[in-house]
């Protein structure tokens, strides 16, 4: 079960950093911020979602941070 959360801390890192990525790239090829409302809206669902892909990256970092600390208490114990 370890591995699991290890794996999905993982996971949930990566897809943060690739959602990130994609937003970033989308703030950063608007010219202008009239052309960019014209044509997606605006510039506030990239940022937000930037918020969001820093919480998520930030809280499968405690996923990681707590299955290692498990891990690293479950071998302490077998020693």
């Amino acid at each position: 079960m370890d591995i699991n959360a290890f794996s999905s801390g993982i996971n949930g890192i990566h897809k943060g950093m690739q959602s990130f990525t994609r937003n970033a790239e989308k703030i950063a090829s608007a010219t202008t911020p009239t052309e960019t409302r014209d044509a997606a809206g605006s510039l506030e669902k990239p940022l937000v979602g930037m918020i969001s892909d820093e919480q998520q990256v930030a809280a499968s970092a405690k996923v990681v941070k707590a299955a290692d600390e498990m891990l690293g208490t479950l071998f302490d114990d077998m020693a």
